[in-house]
């Protein structure tokens, strides 16, 4: 043949035209609540057909192609589909709704944007308030009022029957059962939700649910109400219950007031837990131990301790003494404690409990620092036997066989011991690896196995590889974990998303197995449903009859199902502990992209002026070579009861002769922060956008700077913001920042406050004393705002050819200052924000 033929020949069959393509028989998934602009956007292709396309166009709302690309990875098939690709739009980056065209197929409209995941955490702790068993604020009634009486309590020398109140806490799914292990698990999602990414949360509930605002987090408030139940089921240190109520619970579906009645009266069963196995029906549960639930307890009141300490001692002393006992508890005798069921055959088959103990002595430091170092050595010595979670490893597991679904231990331990974070970073790394070995072999990226809430394991994977990425300062697996997150919101092969009611304008479920909508057609707002199963799961069930016509019919496949049909609890029942997992994954995701508060004054993304509708002012001192003003300053702001913002250097930090001074500013209610290890410089000084430092030299010499600050009890996430050395930098340091979950600041300009360092013999750039002074009190007389949201920026120390201080007229500024009505505040209550 002719070669010329031969080559035309090849070109048109492997070109398919836009007219061949069966748009009946071809979708286009993508993920349905948004993508931010600098994430990874992926789609994807899915036909019954063999036919993939070499080109894709994105389409505005106006019709006009903005983008089209041939970044297009083919996987061929998968489930229902012949054919799947992976279309690649990463690199458009222009907010705005869209859509993808390819020939006569289109997809949902597609929304990019800074914002697209902002108060999705907030939407969907709705699912954990209406869960609450005693008062339910949904509801606006109270039901399981009379638990509980105590079954195999003969170990603590409690009779069975005796009533212990339990009343409280969150039902377990679409039942009403109550189990400590996932309680203490969501409990400790929520908490840590809000340590690492508090500005997400808004407050427009009270402690007990309803409407109006209490000055806490609504997250935190529900984060208590899971805190005030455990310290019930714990409420001796030999006293401890595993679950309260079980199967017989299932007998109807009905609104939770409407108790049913298979104890003792309305009285609901409390299974303690002795370690030893317990009947359930004619079987008998796995127990082995009591190590598994009561290390849960024991990380949850830990920090629960820690954040409530500044709002609530009494309650944080409580919770840090039921920590102790907790962990006491645990060790009592290792091993696992598996829930109890009665009548089936399905319980919480628990197998794992050396993960929860390396939580544990992790979170123990968090409420007694003289345990760091002993602590420290035991987590790590529980994370080397089993530094990988078993079902990362696996095709399948059983029923909750490897429980939490995330070793959390691991992430913590790395952040209160910084010489254990590679080790246990790279721990992260083989568990992602094992799943990326499955994942890269289809379209979807889906390594995740099909078993029973396999929703909750995606949450779980997508957090392993948020914190691996972070502790690593890696993107090896960014896109991975893009993928498992947009599965959630529709990139899977039903094209749904898996949260009850988000997005509010796209594909979600409608039919849960639940029965405040299946009696009621109450909303279940933000429930994480089970997610798919294989199907070979699906068709072994009992008691699973589909109500209606599948509505996904054509899209099952005999690899795995998903039915939005009330009739299917295995893949559309919500449960509570999946739910506040992805608040936690929400709110990170929320969290990649800092967008500035409007009533901040910002310049290339560092916040240099908090709100000139307050008369609110931060005093910030900034400190590397010298010290010569601290004691002087220290003194001065105590005298005034005043509290000040010291960033300070790591050499600043690492010097002896400073140590006593630290430790008093920190003692006596000062912000302390970052000023970098080494005092660098940046950026050029004329060319601003001219960068000094590679990426790994600003974040390394940045993460030594909290390295020293560590040993003053300073953690990265609790001082998140950053004053940069010189005070001088540029838009691409603060993104750096940003990456590290930090915030970038600097001083307001129009005061000469920061020429405090000059001294003579600079010449025509010395500022003396009574010039900086002056300057500040013609700016309050000058200006509309006055001195509103100032950071005001001083030296701590200067050079010693400078003999006229400024701080030795500290007293007198801050006299004029409260005079004028100013009220002094710490950095991060300056530039506290309700979202």
């Amino acid at each position: 043949m002719n070669k010329f033929f031969l080559l035309l020949i090849l070109a048109l069959t492997s070109f398919t035209p836009k007219s061949a393509i069966d748009s009946n028989n071809s979708w286009i998934r993508i993920n349905l609540l948004g993508y931010q602009p600098k994430s990874v956007k992926v789609a994807i292709w899915a036909s019954k057909t063999n036919q993939v396309p070499d080109k894709f166009e994105l389409i505005d709302q106006k019709g006009k192609v903005v983008y089209t690309s041939s970044n297009i990875k083919s996987f061929g098939d998968y489930g229902p589909f012949t054919a799947t690709a992976r279309l690649n739009f990463s690199d458009f980056k222009t907010p705005g709704k869209y859509f993808i065209r390819i020939s006569e197929i289109k997809s949902p409209e597609i929304i990019i944007g800074d914002e697209v995941y902002r108060h999705t955490a907030d939407f969907a702790l709705r699912y954990m308030r209406q869960q609450r068993s005693g008062f339910n604020p949904y509801l606006q009634d109270s039901c399981h009022t009379h638990d509980g009486f105590v079954l195999y309590g003969a170990r603590a020398g409690i009779k069975d029957s005796t009533h212990i109140d339990a009343s409280g806490g969150w039902h377990d799914a679409s039942d009403y059962l109550q189990y400590s292990t996932t309680s203490a698990n969501a409990t400790y999602h929520l908490l840590m939700a809000y340590r690492d990414f508090p500005q997400v949360f808004a407050d427009i509930k009270k402690a007990n649910g309803l409407d109006g605002k209490n000055g806490i987090a609504d997250v935190l408030d529900e984060a208590k109400w899971g805190l005030d139940w455990l310290l019930k089921m714990h409420p001796k240190d030999n006293i401890m219950f595993n679950q309260l109520a079980d199967d017989r619970d299932h007998i109807s579906m009905r609104i939770p007031k409407e108790d049913s009645q298979y104890g003792k009266g309305f009285e609901r069963p409390l299974y303690y837990i002795d370690g030893e196995p317990q009947q359930r029906g004619k079987f008998m549960n796995n127990t082995k131990g009591t190590s598994s639930t009561a290390a849960k307890f024991a990380s949850a009141f830990a920090l629960g301790s820690s954040i409530f300490v500044k709002s609530n001692e009494t309650y944080a002393q409580n919770l840090g003494k039921k920590a102790k006992s907790a962990l006491a508890y645990a060790n009592i005798k290792k091993g696992v404690t598996q829930t109890v069921s009665v009548k089936s055959p399905y319980i919480y088959a628990e197998d794992n409990w050396v993960d929860d103990m390396e939580l544990a002595y992790a979170s123990i430091p968090l409420v007694d620092k003289k345990y760091l170092n002993k602590s420290s050595k035991e987590a790590l010595n529980y994370a080397k036997l089993e530094p990988v979670t078993p079902w990362l490893t696996k095709d399948t597991a059983n029923h909750y066989q490897y429980y939490p679904f995330v070793n959390i231990g691991h992430y913590e331990l790395s952040k209160l011991n910084p010489t254990m974070r590679k080790q246990l970073t790279g721990y992260y790394k083989l568990g992602i690896e094992r799943v990326w070995e499955r994942a890269q072999k289809n379209a979807f990226y889906r390594g995740i196995p099909f078993i029973w809430c396999s929703n909750n394991l995606t949450v779980a994977f997508a957090q392993q590889c948020f914190w691996y990425k972070k502790l690593s300062d890696e993107d090896t697996f960014t896109e991975l974990e893009q993928a498992n997150f947009d599965w959630l919101f529709g990139c899977n092969p039903w094209g749904t998303s898996m949260v009850y009611g988000l997005p509010t304008w796209g594909d979600t479920p409608v039919d849960p197995h639940s029965a405040f909508s299946h009696l009621k057609q109450y909303p279940i707002d933000g429930g994480l449903v089970d997610g798919p199963v294989y199907t070979s799961i699906y068709k072994n069930l009992i008691g699973i009859q589909l109500t209606k016509p599948d509505d996904y019919a054509e899209f099952q496949s005999d690899l795995a199902v998903y039915h939005d049909d009330y009739g299917d609890y295995s893949t559309n029942e919500p449960t509570m502990d999946g739910t506040a997992s992805l608040i936690y994954l929400l709110a990170a995701f929320d969290s990649r992209v800092k967008t500035l508060p409007k009533e901040f004054q910002a310049e290339l993304g560092a916040i240099t002026r908090g709100k000139k509708t307050e008369k609110k002012i931060a005093l910030v001192f900034t400190g590397d070579e010298f010290a010569d003003g601290g004691n002087s300053i220290n003194k001065t702001l105590v005298d005034e009861n005043v509290r000040a913002s010291f960033f300070l250097t790591g050499r600043f930090y690492g010097k002896f002769k400073n140590i006593k001074l630290i430790q008093s500013l920190k003692a006596n209610g000062n912000y302390l922060g970052a000023h970098s290890n080494a005092h660098l410089l940046y950026n050029d000084w004329t060319k601003r956008d001219s960068l000094l430092v590679s990426e790994l030299q600003f974040k390394s010499d940045l993460i030594w700077n909290y390295g020293a600050m560590e040993k003053f009890g300073i953690r990265m996430d609790s001082a998140k913001y950053f004053l940069p050395p010189y005070e001088w930098y540029n838009q691409q340091i603060a993104d750096w920042t940003s990456q590290m979950d930090l915030q970038l600041i600097n001083f307001t300009s129009g005061t000469r406050s920061n020429a405090d360092y000059t001294y003579p013999e600079l010449g025509k750039s010395y500022r003396s004393s009574d010039e900086i002074y002056k300057s500040i009190i013609e700016y309050d007389k000058s200006k509309p705002d006055g001195l509103n949201g100032f950071i005001f920026l001083l030296h701590i120390g200067t050079d010693p050819r400078r003999t006229d201080k400024l701080y030795d007229r500290l007293p007198e500024l801050i006299k004029y200052l409260k005079k004028e009505g100013y009220e002094l505040v710490k950095i991060n209550e300056l530039l506290k924000t309700e979202r």
